[in-house]
């Protein structure tokens, strides 16, 4: 495993690094508990220390579970990774989205990052954790309706308190970081970026370089779509955030199919999975500090933790880019 400082902060995590959305069951399609703790068991053994959730993720049961999982585990060899601002509990702030619970229950989601409730938030999380002490604390997202400088404000004053150890933000645009840095020293950003989504290489890469912030990626497979397991036409549950989205239209499952189909043979001669090459590409693009990957069971996170067993040369790297490039004509948008 490598392993990587974030930003100018004293936390180091491992360039992968456990997420544990899926392991919420929100927007998933459910979990199993005993799978998700022997998931997050098994990267610990072979070097996966690092562990990001949210409070949203399962409206707290997501925290639960990595507060079950580290109960075992030496609390100053693990990261913890969570974030505040997405309030399922109160309605107050920038109106998020409509959803439901694990039991089908409807909810109101706001982004919401004033002061009271970051505090609040904050409590709550170290009391699913477990913990008493949170190694990077991100916002979620932002929040059009409280002055960045108020949170950033709330955050330092936990950091004062050692309740925790490094703020960073997710889903920031540049113009957001560099107001956030008014008032905090950042150590990260959390976005989104895959093979298939790679905006950030615009804007955020380039700034998160030039002022040494880490950038730790999110769904660096696609949902999925990256692994070569999507057959076109597959069909996801109702409450599966893969239902009508864009990227798993049929003629676009085909498309990407036909990309991992190009690079296959690049992942047999390094005995991996297309996943894990995928991975490897990922943390060779300039700037990405961190690929985040869930998996739901043991076997799943073993072969996540198992994409840093090999490198990829600079020839082969490009050889990835060359065929990106040619899939980019068609697609989708």
């Amino acid at each position: 495993m490598e392993y990587q400082k974030l930003g100018s902060s004293d936390v180091s995590v491992s360039r992968i690094t456990f997420g544990s959305w899926a392991a919420g069951g929100w927007m998933w399609g459910g979990t199993e508990q005993n799978d998700a703790v022997g998931a997050i068991h098994a990267s610990y053994e072979l070097g996966v220390t690092s562990i990001d959730t949210a409070p949203v993720y399962g409206m707290g049961f997501s925290e639960e579970i990595v507060g079950e999982a580290i109960k075992s585990l030496p609390r100053d060899k693990v990261q913890i990774l969570t974030k505040f601002g997405m309030r399922w509990n109160e309605a107050k702030g920038d109106f998020a989205m409509k959803t439901k619970d694990n039991n089908g229950h409807d909810l109101d989601v706001y982004k919401y990052a004033g002061r009271d409730s970051i505090i609040r938030e904050c409590e709550d999380s170290l009391r699913r954790l477990g913990t008493d002490y949170i190694d990077l604390y991100q916002q979620h997202w932002p929040d059009v309706t409280t002055p960045i400088d108020e949170t950033m404000e709330a955050v330092s004053r936990l950091i004062e308190q050692g309740k925790v150890r490094a703020a960073g933000v997710s889903n920031y645009s540049v113009a957001q970081m560099q107001e956030a840095e008014k008032t905090l020293n950042l150590a990260s950003n959390q976005v989104p970026y895959s093979m298939l989504r790679r905006d950030i290489e615009a804007d955020v890469v380039p700034y998160c370089l030039e002022n040494h912030k880490a950038i730790l990626v999110y769904s660096p497979l696609q949902l999925g779509l990256l692994t070569g397991k999507m057959k076109p036409g597959q069909e996801f549950g109702a409450g599966d955030l893969r239902n009508g989205n864009r990227f798993f239209t049929p003629e676009n499952v085909k498309r990407v199919n036909s990309l991992l189909n190009k690079i296959r043979p690049l992942a047999e001669t390094k005995n991996a999975t297309l996943s894990q090459l995928v991975l490897r590409w990922t943390l060779a693009q300039p700037g990405i500090s961190v690929a985040l990957v869930g998996a739901r069971n043991p076997e799943q996170a073993v072969q996540n933790a198992r994409a840093m067993d090999f490198q990829l040369t600079f020839e082969q790297v490009d050889f990835i880019n060359k065929q990106l490039r040619e899939l980019a004509g068609t697609a989708v948008a």
